[in-house]
């Protein structure tokens, strides 16, 4: 996943700490049972730059966090010294989120008969059904205990609120993460960091010890996709494509507002996260717009003057937008065309737009048929035949995407509306709207430099 903050800084103090090790003045203790696979391999390094307290860095005091993939070692000073001054600076050394013991604990139940099928596996033929059988008890039992033992584990969020790694499965339709998610360097840091009410500004992680196959000795590393990459946007909350100096662009995930509306219960949007981990960006930072039920590729500036020249580009027609949508049914004939349809907002409906062909302002929008396939309802387990369809916008209207979907053929839409679309559609029990933001193409504020972002939608 792209590194959520800069790592320039967090890498020296990374460095520092790793030759304090090999000195002997600060040790990695062992402080429960390592398994065999494990004897012998190396392990992250992290750390977090933070400050105290929000004031554009000015009167707060640095805090470093350092912290160690797994749960089997921990750091500890070696030497008669204290810790602050031995490293020179407010240092924290972030213990694991669940210990080893908690989750040997929580595996215990079932690793009996896990290993006594596993034994039972190996000696039967590579092609069997008994063996398949054996196989289809043995993966019940081991999510069982990995359930058992993501149930152990909580962070604190962007916002010092309380999340559970089992809520953080719920999102993910109840996908299992692998083993080991929670235990690397960076949700540690976070959550602790949030804990304390710290901001974060700098955060690395450098491999220490021998070389494999994936990682190199004293090479930094951004966070894993497969662990970190599923938990971090939850703890964050946001979950980042790119970042610089001058921009960030997120993957805004369905349900979330763009910008604040009005009322206490509004306030909570994209803007208001980004300025939560980047308090230099500015109050209106979102460069463009997405519903707060579309998904996908938002923009958001972190100066006056990076929001002044890409607001520039997006009204001179200049920023290149691609969308994926699910139609809710099957689209005949022919496989690609554009819509040009005039509408404008129905004020006695907000935010309703309606078709009119004498006072509306023209969406244009072209649009491909990819291929018809079956959507399975995560919560009523229904099946229905729907279209993925590709969408690229060449006017920035308001719902343009789910007009050119809803409205009627004769008129000069698509006829389907989007799956979940609550406005223009039907919405039915574990649906949302799938439309999504996947791609967009533009010039860097700063450089100049053309900027591809790509993002796959989750359905």
């Amino acid at each position: 996943m792209f590194p959520p903050f800069p790592q320039e800084s967090a890498r020296h103090y990374c460095q520092k700490l790793i030759s304090l090790i090999d000195e002997g003045k600060i040790g990695l203790k062992q402080i429960s049972r390592e398994s065999e696979e494990r004897k012998g391999q190396g392990l992250m390094v992290g750390c977090l730059v933070c400050w105290e307290k929000s004031s554009n860095n000015t009167g707060g005091r640095r805090v470093i966090l350092y912290a160690v993939s797994g749960n089997s070692k921990v750091l500890k000073v070696s030497t008669d010294e204290t810790l602050q001054n031995l490293l020179k600076e407010k240092t924290f050394f972030v213990p694991s989120i669940v210990s080893q013991d908690a989750i040997d604990s929580a595996i215990k139940q079932n690793d009996k008969k896990i290993h006594e099928l596993t034994d039972e596996i190996n000696k039967l033929p590579l092609v069997s059904s008994q063996r398949n059988k054996l196989i289809s008890e043995r993966t019940v039992l081991t999510d069982e205990s990995l359930k058992n033992v993501f149930s152990l584990y909580e962070f604190t969020r962007f916002d010092g609120k309380k999340i559970s790694l089992n809520q953080i499965i719920e999102n993910h339709l109840n996908k299992l993460p692998p083993t080991g998610t929670g235990d690397c360097c960076a949700p540690k840091l976070f959550s602790y960091a949030f804990e304390l009410g710290l901001e974060p500004v700098s955060m690395d992680e450098v491999y220490y010890g021998r070389d494999t196959a994936n990682k190199k000795n004293g090479i930094s590393y951004p966070p894993c996709d497969e662990r970190c990459g599923y938990i971090l946007p939850s703890i964050l909350g946001l979950e980042i494509l790119y970042r610089d100096k001058d921009i960030v662009v997120i993957n805004k995930t369905g349900g979330l507002l763009s910008v604040p509306g009005k009322g206490d219960e509004k306030q909570d949007c994209a803007e208001s996260r980004v300025r939560k981990l980047f308090p230099e960006a500015p109050n209106q930072c979102a460069v463009h717009r997405l519903d707060m039920e579309t998904s996908g590729i938002l923009i958001l500036a972190l100066n006056p003057q990076s929001h002044r020249a890409l607001n520039e580009q997006f009204a001179a027609g200049l920023v290149q937008k691609k969308y994926i949508a699910l139609l809710d049914g099957i689209l005949y004939g022919k496989g690609e065309g554009r819509t040009e349809l005039p509408f404008r907002l129905d004020p006695e409906n907000r935010p309703h737009q309606i078709y009119d062909a004498i006072n509306g302002k023209y969406g244009i929008t072209d649009w491909k048929k990819i291929r018809v396939e079956t959507l399975k309802n995560p919560v009523t387990g229904s099946a229905k035949k729907v279209t993925r369809i590709e969408f690229l916008p060449r006017t920035g209207r308001t719902h343009q995407l789910r007009l050119a979907s809803s409205c009627a053929a004769e008129l000069g839409g698509l006829g389907i509306p989007i799956v979940g679309d609550s406005l223009y559609g039907h919405f039915e029990e574990g649906e949302r709207l799938m439309l999504h933001a996947t791609e967009i193409t533009f010039h860097h504020p700063t450089s100049g430099e053309i900027i591809n972002i790509i993002c796959k939608p989750d359905f």
